[in-house]
This record gives structure tokens, sequence and C-alpha cells, in this order.
């Protein structure tokens, strides 16, 4: 398994098959010609692969200037790699196409791909957030595809969709159309939402037919980024949910 510092170095050239398993450090040992063996248990459930995974992404840049009113935070890189891991461990994203919803700077993007997604598109209404996803995804290697536009443009369905929505500090209820998108997308979704609010995404489930199968709660710290941020530093609760 390759070291931090060596993941850091990949060179833009090495996009691809080879680049992205060779970083995690999951071939195939019996049979280094057949590429990732994606059943084998140990390499699946190695807790250096997710730990890799987290450090990987925590090299992924944030936002240059935070938009209050599009809730700009960064996605924790515990938090992505743990549910990223999740669904790659539940069969949701290698060889699949995989969708982030409101990308930001590509955390969600980036993991994605780095846990074998057959292709990755990430959507979101800021340019200049797209411009940092871009430059964080040439560091790392990483062939996504990064498309400007706002989720209710959003047309063309994916196996899964991946997506840290606005949690609705700013407006109420801003993550709705992001998960509605989501439920008319894809069968299957892994979202992150306020805890306390759970009980509405379960609803808002139900009227698609479907309902939240997978959570994961976490503590997640809103760092002092606005005017607004009367403390250094808010601690609140999240939770991760997988949908079907």
């Amino acid at each position: 398994m390759r070291s931090l510092n060596q993941v850091l170095v990949i060179k833009r050239w090495q996009h691809g098959y080879e680049s992205r398993h060779s970083v995690l450090g999951i071939r195939n040992k019996a049979n280094p010609a057949e590429g990732v063996n994606r059943i084998n248990d140990t390499a699946i459930h190695g807790a250096m692969r997710k730990r890799e995974l987290e450090m990987i992404l925590q090299s992924v840049k944030p936002f240059e200037e935070p938009d209050a009113s599009l809730e700009q935070y960064m996605t924790p890189a515990i938090i992505a790699a743990d549910m990223l891991f999740e669904a790659y461990r539940k069969g949701d994203i290698a060889d699949l196409k995989v969708m982030d919803l409101g990308c930001g700077t590509g955390m969600l993007s980036i993991g994605s791909w780095f846990l074998d997604a057959g292709m990755v598109v990430g959507f979101d209404a800021s340019e200049k957030a797209l411009e940092t996803a871009r430059s964080n995804a040439a560091a790392l290697g990483a062939d996504i595809d990064l498309r400007l536009s706002d989720i209710r443009g959003v047309e063309e369905g994916a196996d899964t969709v991946v997506m840290n929505p606005p949690f609705g500090c700013q407006r109420s209820h801003a993550d709705r159309p992001f998960l509605e998108k989501a439920l008319t997308l894809s069968d299957c979704i892994y979202s992150i939402h306020m805890a306390e609010t759970l009980d509405f995404v379960e609803s808002f489930c139900e009227r698609y037919g479907k309902s939240i199968f997978w959570r994961r709660t976490y503590k997640y710290e809103i760092p002092h980024l606005f005017s607004f941020h009367s403390k250094t530093k808010q601690t609140v609760e999240v939770a991760a949910v997988g949908i079907r």
C-alpha cells in the first residue's frame, strides 16, 4: 500500500484503473492481472483500507470563498470515507455510475472514484467550487466529470447518488430539492442530513416508495466561517443514511 505522501504525488497521466487501485493497495494478490478482488473480505474489510481512503480525502482542499447562501461547508473526510466505504461494501459503488449532487470541492466524487466507481459525475451550481474540485481531482489523479448545474436541471439517472445537501440553516428545507431530485434519478441514495430531521427524511422517502435501510450518526463540527457565526465552532449531530 502506498503512503499518503506517495498518493499526493501521483502524476496526472496516471489516471484510470491501475493508478487508483495501486493507491488503495487492494489488487488481487493471487492473480494481479485480474485487477481488484472485490469479493475478498480481507480486501473489503481491511481496517487500513478505509483509513487510507480517509487520509486521501483529508487532502481535498476546502472552499476558497464559501458562500453562506449555499451553505458551503466542507464534508469531513472521516464522515465521507465512512459513508462511501459503507456504500462500497454493500455493492453500491464499484463499477457503477455514481452522481454527486451538490459536489462542492469534490469530496464525495473523488472518494467514489477511489472506490472503483465505473463513472462519477458531480454537479454544482458554483463555478468557484467546481474550480477547486477540478484542482483537487487533478492533484489526486481522479478521473471524474464535474459539471456546472443547479441540481433542479439534472435529468440523467445514475445507479447511485451520493450527496451532502444543505442542512437548511439559512433556508428552511433547503435539502428537500436535493432529496426530491435524487429520489427521481436513482434507486439508491447515500446522503447526509441533520440527525433531528430524519423523521422528515424518512416520511419524504416514503412518498417515492423508498425507505432508509442504513443510518449512522456523527458529531459534526461547524467551523466559524461566516459573520453570523457567534462561536469559534459549533458541534451538531448529523446522520448519514442509505435509501432504497
